[in-house]
């Protein structure tokens, strides 16, 4: 059956953003409200206020797809990793269906930014699509064939716990993530690790954005730590690269905004890809801090199978 008009619901941690897609892509509506943190029931009814609210601008029912900072378990369908915690343990799918009185569908907010981007976004007509999260965490979303992976433990595209490959002699064993292991690559590229890097250079605290300003400025250290983090992103990349050979990468989350990324990792990447010539393009996110509530739209496709 064709599906027309698609409602996405970005549930965060602070905030639940709502959108109405029509079938073109283009925002029909728009609701944003404060999460209850802590509170499992009134998320539910938070959620339910902002589809009422949606349907009521437009006079129109849509089936819902929702994007949460965690997963579904496959082994019992409840809420696992979430750092929104007061959802973990929860039967979300259903007690939103029957809150809302329809299916709903669910997935982690990096998939809904990939699904978004793939879908309508800087990654449209391409295939694969790997889309990266680059913020206060590192994660990642897989899209073949205009469909999301997901994968048989839900964990497909989650490279931020893989181990930093290539490591060079003082990056081993690597710092301590809250994962419990060392190394990771989340410990390497996420915000709070660039910033880490220029503090240990420097002894001074230093945002993202100012370590970018402080390198165009002239200063060693800033170019220093930006150009190491460059050759790790590369890395990391570049051992996606090889095992799902993306046509395009597409960077989202806040380091997303540097813009000499784009230009200097694709020339880095190519001494660990295994290929004669790297086809795949690293570009920026089209849709922004967006992606993730258009994705939990996408989430129906246009015949809702």
């Amino acid at each position: 059956m064709p599906i027309g008009m698609r409602i996405g619901i970005d549930l965060g941690g602070s905030k639940i953003e709502g959108v109405m897609l029509a079938a073109d892509g283009r925002v029909r509506a728009r609701r944003r409200v404060a999460t209850p943190r802590g509170d499992y029931d009134a998320t539910l009814a938070a959620v339910a206020a902002v589809v009422a609210a949606l349907e009521a601008e437009t006079g129109v029912g849509a089936p819902v797809g929702v994007g949460i900072p965690g997963a579904l378990s496959r082994a019992s369908g409840l809420v696992k990793n979430a750092n929104s915690t007061w959802l973990i343990g929860r039967p979300l799918v259903e007690d939103l269906a029957a809150t809302l009185g329809r299916p709903v569908r669910l997935a982690n907010d990096a998939n809904c930014f990939a699904l978004s981007e793939a879908a309508d976004g800087a990654g449209a007509g391409a295939d694969p699509v790997f889309g990266v999260i680059l913020g206060t965490g590192v994660g990642g979303g897989i899209v073949v064939g205009g469909r999301l992976v997901v994968g048989a433990n839900a964990i497909a595209g989650e490279w931020g716990h893989d181990p930093l490959p290539w490591p060079e002699d003082d990056e081993r064993p690597g710092p301590h993530c809250y994962c419990g292991r060392r190394g990771c690559v989340e410990t390497f590229l996420s915000g709070p690790a660039l910033a880490r890097a220029y503090a240990e250079a420097d002894g001074e605290a230093c945002e993202p954005a100012a370590i970018v300003a402080r390198a165009a400025a002239g200063e060693a250290t800033a170019e220093a730590v930006l150009g190491r983090y460059e050759r790790r992103l590369a890395r990391a990349l570049a051992m996606v690269i090889n095992l799902l050979d993306p046509a395009v990468i597409v960077l989202g989350g806040g380091l997303s905004n540097i813009a000499r990324f784009y230009r200097r990792v694709p020339g880095l990447w190519s001494a660990f890809v295994f290929s004669d010539r790297v086809e795949t393009r690293l570009v920026r996110a089209r849709h922004g801090d967006a992606s993730g509530v258009r994705g939990a739209a996408w989430l129906w496709p246009e015949t809702g199978d």
